[in-house]
């Protein structure tokens, strides 16, 4: 009985947690002028981000490569922070803690700069 509970427990709060990015990330990507929707489809949401902060489509292949991967979505992160007038360190938590930063920046006042895609 215990487990099914902890069980039950542990999958409602990731189940919050992923609404939670998501919701942020759709936000994200309408500040930006991009679908909401486009945060769902997998390859497209990415095309989409590397369009928002301004990097090359060739980085796609970047994030295809283990542990160069890492580094990358942090730099994206940071320039889709700066992008929103934010700092690098907000970048650096939209790539640590999206849960938290990502409907921080879709929720909050932050308006997106802009720039175009590279």
């Amino acid at each position: 009985m215990d487990d099914s509970i902890s069980s039950l427990l542990f999958t409602v709060i990731s189940l919050a947690l992923v609404a939670a990015v998501m919701a942020g990330v759709w936000k994200v990507f309408v500040k930006a002028g991009k679908p909401g929707w486009g945060c769902l489809v997998p390859i497209y949401n990415i095309i989409l981000i590397l369009e928002m902060a301004g990097k090359p489509m060739w980085w796609i292949v970047l994030l295809l490569i283990p542990l160069v991967s890492l580094i990358v979505m942090v730099l994206v992160n940071i320039e889709i922070a700066k992008k929103f007038g934010q700092s690098t360190g907000f970048g650096v938590g939209l790539a640590l803690l999206p849960f938290i930063f990502y409907p921080m920046l879709g929720f909050g006042s932050a308006r997106y700069q802009g720039g175009a895609a590279a």
